[in-house]
């Protein structure tokens, strides 16, 4: 049996160790998605620099399509923070990732859109078309979800796995009959010509966006990681009362036009909140979804995945 002495300075200086190796970190590596407006806007604004980089800590902005390949980046030690949808942690929690959820992020709308001359009228008509959602992503579990609030089996439809570019381009050449994806793409794409709205996320069930951080990052980094999620807190605030300067951030940074960009950054929820129990839950129901339909290999249990600050 170890002393009761050993035990004291055994777990001594493994405080010290994770202090050190708090202490130790230099950069922090953010990883975004094109027309995360939140993000866009604290890169503008270089906050998070303000706060950091007198610490001695870098912070570098890796962009992305969408999320996906955050959390891939953050599994192979690319990435320490990123915002995804939320679909992309219960697959990387599948995967056997190790991280956390650190904030939720309410998202702004996402939609299910047909293209000119379809004849689909509701939901149920969608059974043996070809439906393109970006694979692994929130389009991914709203698609699941419509399906199955029309009565259908997933299997009555064909899936089609695209990224939101590629996704587009299908979708302006009529190679898909329906077309599940988020704002701004949505907003951009609903007043073409032709194409109508199917059905809005609101109308199928609730979707958050969240924090995400590497495990490894964030428990030998809290004061980083608190500081962060403040500093996201605080640019949402602004970025709710200046939408229009959002607005033309996002379009520049994507090349979309302004109007349609404005319209979405307009009804986008822009709040950084802790993650809640009913967060959970609704992440709980996701993945068991998924689980159900075999597209996930194992249950994941999302409560074990959540930071608990200060515990």
């Amino acid at each position: 049996m170890i002393p009761r002495r050993g035990l004291l300075a055994g777990a001594s200086a493994l405080a010290l160790g994770r202090a050190a190796h708090a202490a130790a970190a230099k950069t922090l590596r953010v990883g975004t998605q094109k027309g995360a407006g939140i993000l866009m806007a604290e890169r503008r604004q270089r906050g998070l620099e303000t706060l950091l980089n007198p610490l001695g800590i870098e912070v570098q902005w890796t962009e992305f399509q969408f999320g996906p390949p955050i959390l891939e980046a953050m599994r192979v030690g690319a990435v320490d923070i990123g915002l995804v949808g939320d679909t992309p942690p219960i697959f990387a929690q599948a995967a056997k990732s190790d991280l956390l959820y650190i904030a939720t992020v309410p998202s702004g709308l996402s939609a299910i859109l047909l293209p000119a001359g379809s004849a689909i009228q509701t939901l149920a008509d969608l059974k043996g078309k070809r439906i393109a959602f970006a694979r692994g992503s929130s389009a991914h579990n709203l698609t699941v979800a419509a399906i199955e609030k029309a009565g259908l089996k997933f299997e009555d439809v064909q899936p089609v796995g695209l990224a939101p570019a590629d996704a587009a381009a299908a979708f302006e050449r009529g190679a898909i009959d329906a077309w599940t994806i988020w704002d701004p793409y949505y907003a951009l794409y609903e007043t073409h010509p032709g194409v109508r709205v199917l059905a809005v996320s609101t109308d199928i069930l609730p979707q958050n966006s969240f924090l995400i951080g590497s495990r490894a990052f964030v428990e030998a980094n809290p004061a980083i990681t608190t500081k962060t999620i403040a500093e996201l807190s605080r640019i949402s605030s602004w970025a709710e009362a200046n939408p229009a300067e959002v607005a033309k951030l996002v379009s520049d940074g994507t090349s979309m036009p302004y109007d349609p960009t404005l319209r979405a950054i307009k009804r986008s929820p822009f709040k950084v909140l802790p993650v809640s129990a009913d967060d959970v839950r609704s992440q709980q129901e996701e993945a068991d979804r998924f689980l159900r339909l075999g597209v996930i290999p194992i249950r994941v249990n999302v409560a074990d995945w959540v930071w608990r600050q200060g515990a």
